[in-house]
């Protein structure tokens, strides 16, 4: 459950979301959804399984995290010095590495648990962040930065105080 914290200067202190949907055809399901319900058609062709334009994707996902990262800090008003540790989207440690080297946070201070877990989708940040708090990593008072990219084209940030 999500909801305004009772703690003064704690909680989310910003947000930032964002789609194009001109990025689609970068990273969709053709079949099995709303517009082609899963059929015996659709399995045989297998269109409900994701396709996806690997290269175009990483640009697009480095691209749009970077930009997420600047936007969540710039609305909370801090910088990313100020940030204890950055919970990133686990879907491919080089785009992680790449949003931790443009946000200007070392490695260090960024959940990786990919290795671990491998893209568990939209719980990634989720289990990462469970994980940072059952390891210390995230505590009372910590200044923590999540962004995320997925299917659709979609990406977002929030900065939290924990």
């Amino acid at each position: 459950m999500v909801r305004a914290s009772s703690r003064p200067g704690r909680g989310i202190l910003s947000t930032f979301l964002k789609s194009d949907g001109r990025l689609a055809p970068l990273l969709y399901r053709p079949g099995g959804g709303a517009a082609d319900p899963i059929s015996e058609k659709v399995v045989c062709e297998r269109s409900h399984y994701m396709k996806m334009a690997g290269r175009e994707v990483f640009k697009a996902a480095v691209l749009t995290m970077a930009e997420a990262c600047d936007e969540v800090l710039k609305r909370a008003g801090v910088t990313s010095e100020q940030i204890d540790l950055l919970i990133p989207h686990q879907a491919n440690l080089r785009i992680i590495d790449a949003t931790a080297k443009h946000a200007g946070i070392p490695m260090s201070k960024v959940m990786v648990n990919l290795d671990r877990f491998g893209n568990t989708s939209s719980a990634s940040i989720p289990l990462a962040l469970d994980q940072a708090v059952a390891e210390g990593r995230v505590g009372p008072g910590s200044l923590i930065m999540l962004v995320a990219f997925g299917a659709g084209l979609t990406w977002g940030s929030a900065v939290v105080r924990w």
